[in-house]
């Protein structure tokens, strides 16, 4: 398989560093410290085509594919986590309307998410439902002419931004995994409220939100896909958004290896530049490795959802980048702090920032410790 890029992906990623260089870099400390999401950078998105660049064009975006919109994340991850954590997330939202969505449904959802009309929101954990997706209390039950929903979620990242949300919900518990349905939920229906803002470690530019369903009634239409397959729905959805989770990862690795590289060469210690020093050498030649080796799982993972979308080694290596990338990150941040020594834990350097930003990546759209799960029973099996 070919990771190496094609000219218009050349051009993409030349084009989107650019634009996060210029629109999103100058203003990611800003956010971060005011904890505000940035309305502004949503529009240089749309502005742009990126918020639907792997959506299919007859449903409003670019239909540039998964390596592309790896490339869009990573770019962007280099120099604002928070910004890059918009185009993850709406490729979870608009995942499974791609996936089982009908012809109306694409029509009308995901040309709205994809020409950048509005953002999409996927509404899974609870508090007793993390990595066990079946511990879920959310509960739609079934009437004559729809449904009703019943429930709440947490850390539902776009939750108080987003229009469009897909919720995972019982219709059936005593089939566990087999009675879990999907529902598209709209901002607006009666019942649905937005809870309080969560105050995290990292990704303070990130919207993520308490979601209350209160007996919200939903038309027969708002079913995704036949009832029960939601579970199924969800998990083939991971397999397509966690390479660009792993993007994300890499892209915050990359950023906080090229401050260090900068510092290195500009800090001057007993009498030398740090980058002069050996031991900083090998520190540095490591930290690079593991970029570059991440990049090398996450493009191939992108790359076989755009050759092999169905093929039986997906999962696998889906898991793999993600797990790999986001630990990656979390090594090569630690790393950039301890390069820039005291600076580094001064909020005026943006390695600090980095490193908060990419704990997260080892843990949401699967923990590592799932990866791990799920690759050990794909070469077990």
């Amino acid at each position: 398989m070919d990771f190496i890029l094609n000219e218009d992906q050349r051009m993409l990623r030349d084009t989107v560093r650019r634009i996060a260089a210029e629109k999103f870099a100058p203003i990611a400390a800003e956010i971060d410290e005011k904890e505000s999401f940035p309305k502004e950078s949503v529009k240089v998105l749309a502005d742009n085509g990126l918020l639907g660049i792997q959506i299919p064009e007859i449903y409003g975006g670019a239909g540039a594919g998964m390596v592309a919109l790896v490339i869009v994340v990573e770019e962007i991850a280099r120099v604002c986590a928070s910004t890059s954590v918009i185009l993850t997330t709406q490729a979870l939202a608009s995942d499974p309307l791609l996936l089982v969505g009908s012809e109306e449904q694409k029509m009308n959802y995901l040309y709205r998410m994809a020409s950048g009309a509005c953002l999409g929101a996927c509404a899974i954990t609870e508090p007793g439902a993390g990595s066990d997706v079946s511990g879920m209390k959310t509960a739609a039950k079934k009437l004559a002419d729809g449904y009703i929903l019943s429930g709440s979620k947490i850390f539902i990242t776009n939750g108080g931004e987003s229009e469009i949300v897909t919720v995972l919900a019982y219709t059936d518990r005593e089939k566990g995994n087999r009675g879990i349905s999907m529902f598209l939920v709209e901002k607006g229906d009666p019942g649905f409220s937005v809870g309080k803002h969560e105050h995290k470690m990292g990704l303070h530019g990130s919207d993520t939100r308490e979601l209350v369903f209160e007996d919200v009634f939903l038309p027969e239409e708002r079913l995704l896909g036949p009832e029960g397959s939601g579970f199924r729905t969800l998990m083939t959805t991971f397999n397509y958004t966690r390479p660009a989770v792993g993007g994300q990862a890499l892209g915050i690795a990359q950023g906080a290896l090229d401050a260090a590289i900068g510092y290195a060469k500009e800090r001057v210690q007993f009498g030398k530049t740090l980058s002069s020093f050996q031991g900083m050498q090998w520190m540095l030649a490591e930290m690079a490795l593991s970029v570059e080796t991440a990049r090398s799982i996450v493009y191939r993972a992108a790359s076989m959802i755009d050759s092999e979308p169905d093929s039986a080694d997906l999962p696998r290596i889906a898991s793999m980048a993600k797990w790999y990338a986001s630990d990656v990150a979390m090594k090569v941040t630690t790393d950039a702090v301890q390069v820039f020594g005291g600076y580094g834990f001064i909020r005026e350097y943006p390695v600090e920032r980095m490193m908060r930003d990419a704990k997260i990546t080892q843990i949401y759209e699967g923990t590592n410790q799932i990866q791990r799960t799920i690759v050990a029973g794909q070469i077990l099996r």
